[in-house]
């Protein structure tokens, strides 16, 4: 069996998408002793650039969720971070403009995914961003809305949130429910957890 210190290597080496726009450039953060599991998308061009992940205004956003410090998200001992693609996807085009970024590409789940969750062996709690991230953890899922008001049908291993995109400030803004009752919850969750 690889080590996940070995496995880490080849994903971060991988070229399975030689034709990204970008090029291949895996973005993932990993440690078996990690208990937070964050699934999400998949990089955007600023963390390509960074090569960080959610060093941006979603990040700032999910790390307000969590409750957590900058220092404390990017332990990996902490939290793993594991999008449903490693790397940039490229972005849509509508009418000539850039629109959003394209999903993740499906090779990488297909080619990483199991093997990865198979060396963390500590995950107490999974939280899913966004609909590709639930379509893998969740398969038959109700609907991204829906999955999150059943929150009770997952917990205490697994919660969905909406992706922390500023894209989702209108969604967010028609489930004030979201920030007033599923937030305390999370923030409880990921200090119990982190103790």
């Amino acid at each position: 069996m690889t080590s996940l210190g070995a496995l880490l290597d080849e994903i971060r080496s991988c070229t399975l998408c030689s034709d990204l726009p970008l090029g291949p450039k895996p973005i993932l953060q990993a440690s078996s002793k990690a208990k937070i599991l964050i699934a999400g998308q998949a990089p955007g061009a600023k963390t390509h650039a960074k090569g960080l992940p959610f060093d941006d205004a979603s990040g700032e956003r999910l790390r307000d969720w969590l409750g957590v410090s900058r220092h404390t998200f990017y332990d990996p001992e902490c939290f793993a971070i594991a999008p449903m693609g490693f790397c940039y996807p490229g972005t849509m085009t509508k009418n000539g403009k850039r629109s959003a970024d394209l999903p993740p590409r499906p090779e990488c789940a297909s080619a990483w995914r199991a093997r990865l969750l198979s060396q963390l062996p500590n995950i107490k709690l999974t939280l899913v961003l966004g609909r590709h991230a639930l379509d893998w953890h969740l398969p038959g899922h109700p609907g991204l809305t829906a999955s999150i008001n059943h929150w009770q049908q997952h917990w205490p291993a697994l919660m969905v949130l909406p992706h922390p995109s500023p894209r989702n400030n209108l969604w967010l803004a028609q489930h004030p429910e979201f920030t007033a009752e599923h937030l305390p919850r999370l923030k409880q969750a990921v200090a119990d957890l982190l103790g």
